[in-house]
């Protein structure tokens, strides 16, 4: 029997059930016996932002049927690649997504919908879609289920308090009242979890700073690993519930990853972990698993072209430079914030006997907990496609475990030391490096497209789309254009401003 008292997630708590058991009759009782007078649509737009779609409950009858046949919408408006001249779609409702809305004063309840087309079928150049074929093609070729989690980095910028400043680029798990935005943090975290995220943490991160009597805080919201489909809906619900805070106080936020030149720019690091029967197989014998091995070299094998899927603007580049603890060389490590993928802590081994150190009055058993062993992709931000992007490292994780040699190449890139360092640099300069422009990651996408078109996990117009858009922002050479040029940056950064 499951408990569900201190499950935030309000729907969980009062149905008593994981939202994966919801059924249809489930949000209808609910609809019901609460004065649900709402129903709100919700699906992802070729921008990768979440649009909405409003009905007004007029009855049991209409409800029912809204929620079994969905609704139809323009898909020409919504994706650049859809012909106006064969432009309907189907939007269906999910319901193991459905949430109560923690915003609307008409209580309201939304629900996460699929792209389908005129015969029925999946849309199959849907973000959405293409990652649930990326994942489904893993677990059928090695019956491993992919668990993902993301650390959302962004800032909160407001008119400036000159009380209790903290020191500039300091921010690092700074707390009130020297991290002005703490509050609104704490707030954002519970209506993510009432709506169904799984929040590992909050904090203030490293960035924060006066520009033009603004200040600007950065903070970081990291979640707990889970269903690949569901980490991808939770970041991206996650986002929407963060710019509706900020509308509501009257402050502006921002995941793009640069806000100006100089002053940390904002990640969105993925961590994932491979799974089969309950068990984490990115560990064997208290040491890294091969498998966890071929996985890194597959990600590094085709991590130039992540970087259209991650990396999808031309701020994005601004962010990966040296020096600034975001990745530029092709390489991992563990525990190494110069890399591109990061082993991080895992509790292994005498690190599970801590607790008993630390609370020795305390004679408790500590119970069989699932070894919480990741492995983190430093590079993506918050420009990207969400679905996109976890679609393409489930391709590139795939093509690693069945790549021929990936264990050696895993070997080859492996890099224990900081290679920011210049007593490092011979080291630095032996690595192949992430592209540095928008352009050039189009480029390599391009020569690896057939990696992510196989199986049509990813079809042709999608790849063909996201080369266009990159190469239509022309910036090769961008950081060399802009620099000692304050005025064209900050246009570069406004335009950027609200991206993904």
């Amino acid at each position: 029997m499951k408990n569900f008292e201190m499950n935030p997630n309000l729907l969980e708590k009062t149905l008593g059930k994981t939202k994966s058991e919801f059924t249809k009759n489930d949000i209808i009782n609910f609809i019901e016996k609460n004065g649900v007078k709402m129903v709100n649509f919700k699906y992802v737009g070729g921008d990768g932002k979440l649009k909405t779609l409003n009905f007004i409950i007029s009855g049991k009858k209409h409800l029912e049927e809204l929620l079994t046949t969905g609704e139809r919408v323009d898909g020409s408006s919504l994706f650049p690649y859809v012909e106006a001249s064969s432009s309907d779609l189907y939007v269906v409702p999910r319901y193991s997504s459905a949430f109560i809305n923690p915003f609307n004063e008409i209580p309201t309840v939304e629900l996460l919908c699929s792209y389908f087309d005129k015969d029925g079928k999946p849309l199959a150049s849907s973000s959405e879609y293409i990652l649930r074929k990326a994942h489904e093609s893993l677990r059928k070729s090695t019956g491993y289920t992919l668990q993902a989690m993301g650390e959302l980095e962004y800032y909160v910028i407001s008119q400036k308090d000159s009380n209790f400043m903290a020191v500039d680029q300091k921010g690092y798990h700074e707390s009130m009242p020297f991290a002005k935005s703490e509050k609104f943090r704490c707030e954002a975290m519970q209506a993510i979890a009432q709506v169904g995220g799984l929040i590992k943490y909050g904090h203030s991160e490293v960035g924060n700073f006066i520009q033009d009597n603004i200040s600007y805080e950065q903070n970081e919201i990291e979640f707990t690993p889970t269903n690949l489909e569901d980490a991808a809906d939770s970041l991206l619900l996650a986002k929407w519930i963060i710019r509706m805070l900020a509308h509501k106080h009257g402050v502006t936020v921002s995941f793009a990853p640069k806000i100006t030149v100089g002053k940390a720019g904002s990640g969105l690091h993925i961590h994932f972990r491979l799974v089969k029967e309950g068990k984490n197989l990115m560990i064997e014998n208290d040491k890294l698993s091969d498998i966890a091995k071929k996985s890194i070299a597959g990600i590094l094998d085709l991590s130039a072209s992540l970087t259209a899927f991650g990396n999808t603007i031309p701020t994005s580049y601004l962010r990966l430079v040296p020096h600034q603890e975001a990745p530029t060389a092709i390489c991992w490590g563990d525990r190494n914030r110069s890399v591109l993928v990061r082993v991080p802590l895992g509790w292994l081994g005498e690190a599970n006997e801590m607790i008993k150190i630390a609370n020795p009055q305390d004679k408790s058993e500590t119970g069989d907990i699932m070894n919480k062993q990741t492995v983190e992709f430093r590079c993506p931000d918050g420009s990207a496609d969400i679905y996109l992007l976890l679609a393409g490292l489930t391709v590139a994780i795939k093509h690693g475990i069945e790549m021929k040699d990936s264990l050696k190449l895993a070997e080859q890139l492996y890099v224990n030391v900081n290679i920011f360092k210049d007593e490092n640099a011979d080291v630095a300069k032996k690595l192949k490096t992430l592209p540095v422009c928008c352009f050039d990651s189009a480029d390599c996408l391009n020569e690896q497209r057939e990696i992510y078109q196989k199986e049509n996990i990813f079809t042709k117009g999608t790849i063909d789309g996201i080369i266009k858009k990159l190469k239509s922002f022309d910036d090769k050479k961008l950081s060399e254009r802009l620099h000692g040029n304050t005025e064209e940056t900050r246009k570069i950064v406004d335009a950027n401003l609200h991206c993904g």
